[in-house]
C-alpha cells in the first residue's frame, strides 16, 4: 500500500509531461547547478553516492541519515553581473526514520533602468529569482530511497511577478556489492499559482525526467556516471533552418526543399551527459562532466572550443569541504563556482537541548556508500 501511495504522484507527474509539446518555460533558473559539485558533474546528477549533500538537490532519494546536520553553501557571480545563491541543510529524524532537507536558491539579477520610448528614464526596477524546498527521503528494504521535495518558487521581473508550487519525485537504487547505483527523478512537476499578466494562459514549467547511472570500481579510485535528461521527448533540437536543405530544380520553386538528415546521434547525445568522479587519496577529488546539449547549443560553428565541458575539484578537510567548479557555456568565458560544506554538529553544540532534535548524534546509510 505504501509503494502505491509513492507511486501515485509518479503517474500524475508522468501524465504532465506528456500534456507539454514546447514552447518556452517559466522559471528556467531552476534547471540551474545548485552546487559546484554537481556543475563540474556537467550539471546534472541524480544518481552519485557520494558523501556532498548538495547532490540531494539533483535527486531527493540520495538524502540520506550520514549526512545529518549537513550544510552546504555557495555564492557565485553568474554571467553579467548575476549574483547566485544556494544553501541546502540535511537533518535526520531517527523517530520516523526520515531524513529532511531544506533547501534556498537565489538569483539576483541587480537594477534596471527603466525608460521611455524615447529614452527618458522613468526609474529604476529589480529582478529576482528565488525558490524554497523541503525534501524527506526514506529507504525501503535493503536497497532502494525514496524521496520527494516541495518547492515553492517565485519570480519578478521588473513590476511583474509570478509564482509556482512544484514538486520532485525520486528514487535511488545501491547494488553495493557489485557498486552500481541507479536513480531516477520527475522534478518540477506543478501548476503555476500566479501568473506574470491575468490575461495570459498558464506557462509550462521547467518539467524532466532524468535517469542516471553510476559505477565505482573497487579497485580504481575513480567512479563513471551516465545522465539522462529530458527523457520525456525525443526531439530536443532546435529547429534551425540553416539544417534544411535547398534541393529546388527550378528558380522559385520550393515545394522540393526537405531535411536531408535525420540527426540521430544528435538527437541522442543531447540527452545524455557523462561525468567522471576520481579520488587522489582521501583528502581530493577531482571532477570532470560533458554536457552534449550545452555545446550543441552554445557553441559557435567556427569555434566550438571548450563548450559543454565542466571541471572541478573538492578539498575534504577535518571539519569543512571546499568545491570548485569551472563550467564552459561559451567562448565568452567559463562560469568559476566555490562551495563550502561542513557538519553544524561538529562546529556548534546545543547542550542539553540539542540532544532532543539528537544534533550531537551521527547517523549511517542502512548500507555503506549510499
Amino acid at each position: 500500500m505504501k509503494k502505491i501511495i509513492f507511486l501515485l504522484p509518479l503517474f500524475i507527474a508522468f501524465n504532465m509531461l506528456a500534456q507539454v509539446n514546447g514552447g518556452e518555460y517559466i522559471f528556467e533558473f531552476l534547471r540551474l547547478s545548485r552546487s559546484p559539485h554537481v556543475s563540474a558533474l556537467g550539471g546534472i546528477s541524480v544518481a552519485s553516492p557520494g558523501s556532498d549533500v548538495m547532490l540531494s538537490t539533483g535527486n531527493p532519494a540520495l538524502l540520506r541519515p550520514d549526512f545529518h546536520t549537513q550544510l552546504g553553501l555557495n555564492h557565485n557571480v553568474y554571467y553579467a553581473g548575476t549574483g547566485i545563491s544556494n544553501l541546502y541543510y540535511a537533518h535526520h529524524a531517527p523517530g520516523i526514520q526520515t531524513t529532511f532537507g531544506f533547501g534556498l536558491q537565489y538569483l539576483n539579477y541587480g537594477n534596471f533602468t527603466l525608460t521611455d520610448p524615447v529614452g527618458q528614464i522613468q526609474g529604476e526596477a529589480k529582478g529576482r529569482d528565488f525558490a524554497f524546498q523541503l525534501s524527506a527521503s526514506r529507504s525501503y528494504l535493503n536497497r532502494w530511497r525514496y524521496g520527494a521535495t516541495l518547492q515553492y518558487a517565485r519570480s519578478q521581473l521588473v513590476d511583474q511577478k509570478a509564482s509556482a508550487l512544484m514538486m520532485d519525485f525520486g528514487v535511488a537504487y545501491a547494488d553495493t556489492n557489485s557498486q552500481w547505483y541507479l536513480g531516477a527523478v520527475v522534478k518540477n512537476a506543478g501548476l503555476q499559482i500566479k501568473k506574470y499578466e491575468l490575461q495570459q494562459g498558464s506557462q509550462p514549467l521547467p518539467i524532466d525526467l532524468q535517469i542516471g547511472l553510476t559505477k565505482k570500481f573497487k579497485k580504481a579510485p575513480f567512479t563513471i556516471m551516465v545522465v539522462g535528461h529530458h527523457l520525456y521527448r525525443w526531439d530536443v533540437r532546435y529547429d534551425n533552418p540553416a539544417d534544411q536543405t535547398d534541393n529546388q530544380l527550378f528558380v522559385g520553386d520550393s515545394s522540393n526543399t526537405v531535411e536531408n538528415k535525420t540527426y540521430f546521434a544528435d538527437k541522442l547525445f543531447r540527452h545524455l551527459v557523462f561525468a567522471l568522479d576520481v579520488n587522489l587519496g582521501k583528502r581530493i577529488e577531482i571532477s570532470a562532466g560533458y554536457n552534449h546539449m550545452r555545446r550543441a547549443e552554445l557553441a559557435l560553428d567556427e569555434k566550438k572550443g571548450m563548450s559543454g565541458f565542466a571541471f572541478g575539484a573538492g578539498i575534504y578537510l577535518n571539519k569543512f569541504v571546499i568545491h570548485y567548479a569551472q563550467s564552459h557555456y561559451h567562448l565568452a568565458g567559463a562560469y568559476h563556482e566555490f562551495g563550502l560544506n561542513f557538519k553544524l554538529n561538529q562546529l556548534f553544540g546545543f547542550g542539553p537541548g540539542g540532544k532532543k532534535i539528537h544534533w550531537g548524534e551521527k547517523f549511517t546509510s542502512a548500507f555503506p556508500q549510499w
